[in-house]
């Protein structure tokens, strides 16, 4: 039987890059044939949980080679975000946390999406279902996956069980959660060597509302300032994209990880939508939204509801 790939979206994260890992790691000692692969560059606070816990990157792929038939998503399951080539392979498992949108298969398979922070989360007690030991390297990689969705437990993503499950991973990794942490959404928060396009691609997701395509992207940062201060330059790579995907709109979201606070700049067609979904008045298309940090449960539900 043919080795099954595992991936989490284009434009990975740390819940992408470990949960694809995890659940590799998992189903191979179940006895399955499986490998993690990643859609895009590893980001810098990925890259510094697996430094600490010693593992290597999964490979880099674009397009799902012919002789794998069989694939295993994780971390989203809209087709959009995913391989480019995912119609032409059969989608045998889902494992995520997101919302279930523009997805179909012709064969029947295996579905699990919780509404949790962090798809690590789950991944846990799918080890645990199946009396599998969860060793110190795999529970290093999924505490880090909810420090990262959850920033450090404060997002409003973040469920009791997000929170009982990285502090048990913690435990098991041999590390302090509150220290590793904050070191960890620092090295990621590292924006000074990226360039604009960087900025806008390194973790943007499309989404399709109510027939209107919407792309976001988000970075964290410890000082927004330093990002926003590039505004020309980011508007003209944005108003470029919108205009190559022809996105309705395209919501570029600075969140301060210190603060929970966002900044966004928004530009397309439908901007004012922005104006709707958050109650705020754009002014030189920026705005500040408060307490807003998750993209998954507050920006693109609010969002959506201003496309019915």
């Amino acid at each position: 039987m043919a080795k099954t790939f595992i991936f989490g979206h284009k434009n990975p994260d740390t819940d992408t890059i470990t949960a694809a890992l995890a659940a590799s790691n998992l189903k191979n000692k179940l006895g399955q044939d499986t490998e993690a692969v990643r859609l895009g560059e590893v980001n810098k606070e990925t890259q510094y949980a697996l430094d600490h816990f010693k593992v290597e990157q999964p490979q880099l792929i674009e397009h799902v080679p012919s002789d794998v038939e069989d694939v295993i998503l994780v971390d989203h399951n809209e087709f959009q975000q995913s391989v480019d080539n995912i119609k032409d392979v059969r989608i045998v498992e889902v494992i995520d946390h997101h919302r279930i949108a523009n997805f179909e298969t012709i064969e029947p398979l295996y579905f699990r999406v919780e509404p949790v922070g962090c798809t690590a989360t789950i991944l846990k007690k799918m080890y645990e279902e199946n009396n599998v030991e969860i060793t110190k390297e795999i529970a290093g990689l999924l505490v880090s996956a909810i420090i990262s969705d959850s920033l450090l437990l404060k997002s409003p993503t973040c469920t009791q069980e997000d929170v009982d499950a990285a502090h048990a991973l913690a435990e098991i990794a041999g590390i302090n959660l509150e220290e590793y942490g904050l070191a960890m959404l620092q090295a990621g928060a590292d924006l000074s060597d990226k360039s604009i396009t960087d900025l806008i691609t390194m973790d943007a997701k499309e989404f399709e509302m109510n027939g209107s395509k919407v792309e976001i992207a988000q970075v964290n940062a410890v000082d927004t300032s330093k990002v926003l201060e590039l505004q020309t330059e980011l508007e003209n790579e944005i108003n470029a994209t919108v205009a190559d995907k022809k996105l309705d709109l395209f919501l570029f979201v600075v969140t301060d990880i210190l603060n929970n606070d966002s900044e966004v700049i928004a530009l397309g067609q439908a901007k004012a939508n922005v104006e709707k979904a958050f109650d705020v008045k754009l002014e030189n298309n920026r705005a500040i939204l408060k307490g807003v940090v998750s993209r998954k449960k507050q920006i693109v539900t609010n969002l959506t509801d201003t496309f019915m």
